[in-house]
C-alpha cells in the first residue's frame, strides 16, 4: 500500500552510524536478583556485544544509578555510560527509532511501549520513558507517536519497504481497534516507508508465555542489495520447519516498493533444536550492522560457519564478528534485540 509523503526517512541500519545505543541489565524477574549468577550472565553477554561493536563505532549503554560503576568497570573506558531507570533492557524495543528529517538532522521517533502488549510478566513503567531519555542523551529532538509499537517489530530496506508482522502491531493489546490501513499510516509518516509487507506471524517460541508475539527481527531481515534474509528452520521434528516454510510462500508473493519480486536467501537455523525450556527459536536473523561489521549471533554451533559465510556475502566489504548469544537468547532475545542505532546526520552521510 502506498504511504503518504513523510518528513522523516528512518536509514538502513547499514548506513553509516553515530553510535549505537544498549542498556545495561539490571536485576528483575528475567535476568535474576543482584548477585545471582543469571545476572552476572546476563550483564557479561550484553557487555560483549558492547565491546565488540565499540571496536567500531561509539557505543553508549544505559544503567540504572546503582549498576552505573559496575557497568563501567564491565564496559570499559572506551564505553560511554549513562544514568537512566530502566525496568529491563531490551533498548531495541523500548528505545528510540532514528530517524532523517528533511534537513539531514537527526530526530527520534518515541512510540508508545506497553511491555509488548501489557504482558503479565513485564515491566514498563520506566521503559516507557526510555525513548525520550535516549533522544535527551543524544541531543536530537523527539517526535511521538500514537502508536504502540517496538524497533524489533519491524524492519526496512532503505528504499521504501518496511516488513510488519500481523500478530504484532494488530495485537489488540498492543493496539485495540488498528487495522492494516492505520498501521500503515502511522509506519509510513514516521519511518518514510511507502510499501509495506505483513507476514501472518512470527517464530513458535515467541508466542510462548515470555515472548513478544511474532517479532520480525528474529525471522526476516533485508540487506543492501535489497534481498531478504529470511531463518530456515531444516528439523522436520521442530514446529518452525513449517512455520519458516510458510513465510518463505508468503515473501514470495510479495513485491518491494519499486514492484519487484523479493530476492530471498535461506539462513539455516542453528543444529540445535531444544533447551532445558523446550524448542528454541535460536536464530542468525537477528544480527546486527554497524559502521564496517556485522555482529553475528554464534552458537557453538556448525551452522554458525555457514551463517557467517552467507551474510559475509549479504554484506560485501563488513567484518562479520561472531559473538555468543546463547545467554542473551536463554533470556529472550538476540543481538539485534538489545542494539539501537543512531544514524550519522545526512551531512555526514557515508556508508561502508
Amino acid at each position: 500500500m502506498t504511504g503518504m509523503t513523510s518528513t522523516t526517512v528512518m536509514p538502513a541500519e547499514w548506513a553509516r552510524h553515530e553510535r549505537t545505543w544498549l542498556a545495561f541489565p539490571p536485576a528483575n524477574d528475567t535476568f535474576g536478583a543482584p548477585g545471582s549468577e543469571s545476572l552476572r550472565r546476563a550483564r557479561e553477554a550484553w557487555s560483549r556485544v558492547a565491546r565488540t561493536i565499540a571496536r567500531y563505532e561509539p557505543v553508549t549503554v544505559l544503567a540504572n544509578p546503582d549498576d552505573a560503576d559496575t557497568a563501567r568497570t564491565l564496559l570499559g573506558a572506551d564505553i560511554t555510560v549513562t544514568e537512566t531507570v530502566l525496568d529491563d533492557a531490551w533498548l531495541r524495543d523500548s528505545g528510540p527509532t532514528f530517524v532523517h528529517r528533511s534537513s539531514g538532522a537527526v530526530s527520534a521517533v518515541n512510540w508508545v511501549f506497553n511491555g509488548w502488549g501489557a504482558q503479565h510478566w513485564a515491566a514498563w513503567e520506566n521503559d516507557q520513558h526510555v525513548g525520550r531519555a535516549v533522544a535527551a542523551s543524544a541531543g536530537t529532538p523527539v517526535e511521538d507517536s500514537r502508536l504502540v509499537n517496538e524497533g524489533g517489530g519491524f524492519h526496512i530496506d532503505g528504499r521504501g519497504t518496511v516488513l510488519l508482522t500481523e500478530t504484532v502491531q494488530l495485537d489488540p493489546r498492543r493496539n485495540p481497534g488498528a487495522t492494516r490501513e492505520s498501521v500503515e499510516a502511522e509506519i509510513h509518516a514516521r519511518l518514510g516507508t511507502r510499501h509495506a509487507i505483513w507476514l501472518s506471524r512470527g517464530l513458535g517460541r515467541d508466542y510462548e508465555e515470555f515472548g513478544t508475539r511474532g517479532h520480525v527481527d528474529i525471522v526476516a531481515a533485508f540487506t543492501p542489495s535489497g534481498a531478504v534474509l529470511l531463518h530456515r528452520q531444516d528439523n522436520p521434528n521442530h514446529p518452525d520447519y513449517e512455520v519458516t516454510r510458510l513465510l518463505k510462500k508468503e515473501l514470495e508473493q510479495e513485491t518491494g516498493a519499486d514492484g519487484r519480486p523479493l530476492v530471498i536467501i535461506d539462513v539455516p537455523a542453528p543444529t540445535v533444536t531444544t533447551d532445558d525450556d523446550g524448542f528454541v527459536d535460536y536464530s542468525y536473523i537477528n544480527h546486527y550492522v554497524c559502521n564496517g561489521a556485522v555482529i553475528l549471533c554464534a552458537f557453538d554451533d556448525a551452522n554458525d560457519a555457514v551463517a557467517a559465510d552467507i551474510l559475509g556475502r549479504a554484506y560485501p566489504g563488513r567484518t562479520i564478528e561472531l559473538v555468543d548469544a546463547r545467554d542473551i537468547f536463554s533470556f529472550g532475545g538476540g543481538i539485534h534485540c538489545i542494539t539501537q542505532q543512531q544514524p550519522a546526520p545526512l551531512e555526514n552521510k557515508g556508508e561502508r
